[in-house]
């Protein structure tokens, strides 16, 4: 009797396993298995209710970014007077160009809120000194800007609002990674404000020229992050954010003969940029005052000199005159960092530094190698 019961017991339970099995490959094929795993989820089930599940959770990540964000980000508008040209036509049908003065308003870039009261953007969307700016929140609502600071060391500025925006949170650039989900928000092309695009950081550590199709002007800016996020003209100044809504980097450019390559300057460049703002009320960049061009690996060893930067200028009255460096020198070390291509670069060494700060110097000089030890100065 009792071998019959556990024969029973172990034949429904192998029954019902076949059941389950069955049911599942059935409710999988209609589509069933979604509406299931709402109340009874199962952990890595494969197939496309676990494909729609991981699709659902990035899309709310981005929902959540963009939705978290958007009182932080500003449309940035310029005002000012420029000629307008005319056509006008005389008594006898003949028409002649004039030009008059005209008050012209426009959105022409992006902004974001680093702190209450102030607005982080790029230098080239505030270049016109002549010119007034406004910012623009999401609701519309419109703030007359104060002042403004620009970085005449990076393509930053800082403008100062009298009104309190909430603040959004400030990464780390140093922990970025080829291949991580960032976000960009601004006001696409001038007109289209708030503009979500997502991608991927697709390099780092590049030099692009920056510059805006508003203001004719550019500057050369090195470190930078590349993003396949769709950035358009009018996004500069805006946000690159992360997964979890920190700000890692500011839109500055778009690559003009390619499709989704933009650019944005890191956000620990922003962070050193505020706190020396914060502390003197300017922006007060260290300068080494060297032009220089790197020797890589093979023409180190082909020319039979070392590795570094090749000084192929010093600039009159600058820290590194003052180190007495002069043109074909070879920088080798800087504040202990050994410089070589792809591994150190002045600029992002003397950037961390600021004025006043001593600074020593390795070099290579007609085969023999020199040091020197010098305070930095301002740019």
């Amino acid at each position: 009797m009792k071998r019959i019961k556990f024969f029973l017991a172990g034949f429904g339970v192998g029954f019902l396993l076949l059941l389950a099995v069955i049911f599942g490959g059935i409710a999988d094929r209609l589509g069933w298995l979604g509406f299931l795993n709402q109340y009874f989820p199962i952990s890595g089930q494969p197939g496309e209710a676990y494909v729609e599940r991981k699709v659902l959770k990035e899309e709310s990540v981005i929902i959540d970014v963009a939705e978290n964000s958007a009182p932080s980000v500003v449309t940035v508008s310029i005002s000012r007077t420029q000629r307008v040209p005319q056509l006008n036509f005389d008594p006898f049908g003949f028409f002649n160009f004039e030009t008059e003065q005209r008050r012209v308003e426009q959105n022409i870039g992006s902004g974001f809120i680093p702190k209450e009261g102030l607005v982080i953007t790029n230098k080239h969307v505030v270049n016109d000194s002549s010119a007034e700016y406004k910012v623009i929140d999401q609701n519309g609502e419109e703030y007359d800007v104060a002042d403004i600071y620009r970085d005449p060391a990076n393509d930053l500025a800082i403008l100062k609002l009298n009104a309190d925006l909430p603040a959004i949170e400030l990464g780390n650039s140093d922990e970025l990674q080829v291949g991580q989900l960032v976000i960009a928000i601004g006001t696409a092309l001038g007109e289209f404000r708030h503009t979500v695009t997502t991608g991927v950081i697709s390099g780092l550590g590049r030099g692009i020229t920056a510059g805006s199709i508003y203001e004719g002007y550019v500057e050369r800016i090195d470190n930078v992050i590349q993003t396949d996020a769709a950035i358009n003209p009018g996004n500069s100044g805006g946000p690159l954010i992360n997964s979890v809504g920190q700000v890692i980097g500011v839109n500055v450019a778009v690559a003009g003969q390619a499709e989704n390559i933009g650019f944005a300057i890191p956000i620990n460049i922003v962070k050193d940029s505020l706190q020396t703002f914060e502390e003197t009320g300017e922006f007060q960049r260290a300068f080494l005052g060297v032009e220089y061009q790197m020797i890589s690996e093979r023409s180190a060893l082909l020319n039979e000199v070392p590795q570094g930067a090749y000084v192929r200028n010093v600039v009159e009255n600058s820290a590194a005159e003052r180190a007495e460096l002069v043109e074909g020198d070879i920088i080798t070390r800087l504040d202990g960092k050994r410089i070589a291509e792809g591994e150190n670069d002045i600029a992002e060494i003397v950037n961390r530094k600021r004025v006043g700060d001593t600074i020593e110097i390795e070099y290579w000089r007609g085969g023999e190698d020199k040091t020197a030890s010098v305070k930095l100065g301002e740019r």
